[in-house]
């Protein structure tokens, strides 16, 4: 049984780690936090205030889903504590990824941190990694709900660097310099990630978290999409992350090792 707490607990995504943490039955919900929240019942706890509050209520492991500042702020204190920590916040620089990496390996903790956590997500990047090196075009289009505070999307970046990585690994060269030439609005031709892809962020009230990656060559396209209608799709691989981060020392950078990829 491993106790684990929950930071960002009166989120919506917070809200959907307490449940599903306490419907398993080899993990024990033991600390919810959420300063915005402190005071208000989740699953039978009261969520308090403080992160130091897990170590009181003797948390092993904390799922943090709140935002990128909270969790720069976080992420040492986790690590001093010696609670392995699993991320599910987007908007963190490669910058800080190399923090959290230094702070794991000197750490009792270890960490996974993942763009997304729904399985299907995880396997749109490694299908688009499958055939980038044989497309000669690809453009990311990523939608979420109106209340997303970064774009691009984690997972829209993450899955541009898969597909710059396998061109690369190919051997197959850089994608093709963009041909347009003249913005009639600036921006039209959304951001350029990481090997050259173009991403584009839609946001609109209704959506979830949903993308599509459209491969183009010579005669023919190929598009690979993924859609969550419900943020209980990520809970499958959250409670993955969990029952693995103690086994993975340091810091462990999306759920494709988690999967044995």
């Amino acid at each position: 049984m491993h106790a684990v707490g929950v930071v960002g607990a009166g989120g919506r995504m917070g809200q959907e780690v307490c449940h599903a943490v306490t419907a398993a039955t080899d993990l024990e919900l033991v600390a919810a936090v959420d300063p915005a929240h402190a005071g208000s019942e989740i699953d039978g706890l009261t969520i308090t205030a403080s992160v130091d509050d897990l170590a009181e209520h003797g948390a092993e492991i904390v799922v943090d889903f709140t935002v990128a500042d909270a969790v720069r702020a976080n992420l040492p204190r986790y690590a001093a504590a010696g609670i392995h920590a699993v991320v599910g916040t987007t908007g963190l620089s490669d910058a800080d990824l190399e923090a959290a990496a230094g702070l794991f390996s000197d750490s009792a903790a270890h960490a996974v941190v993942a763009a997304n956590f729904a399985i299907g997500a995880v396997l749109l990047m490694h299908f688009c990694q499958l055939a980038a090196p044989y497309m000669d075009g690809v453009e990311v289009l990523e939608l979420h709900h109106n209340q997303k505070r970064d774009a691009p999307s984690g997972t829209a970046r993450h899955t541009a660097a898969g597909i710059a990585a396998a061109r690369d690994k190919a051997g197959v060269g850089p994608l093709p310099a963009d041909p347009t030439t003249e913005l009639v609005l600036p921006g039209a031709r959304g951001a350029e990630g990481p090997g050259g892809v173009r991403i584009h962020s839609v946001r609109l009230p209704g959506l979830i978290a949903h993308e599509e990656v459209i491969f183009g060559a010579l005669g023919q396209s190929l598009s690979i999409r993924h859609d969550s209608y419900d943020r209980r799709s990520f809970m499958p691989g959250v409670l993955l992350a969990v029952r693995a981060v103690s086994e993975r020392p340091g810091l462990t950078v999306g759920m494709e090792a988690l999967l044995g990829w």
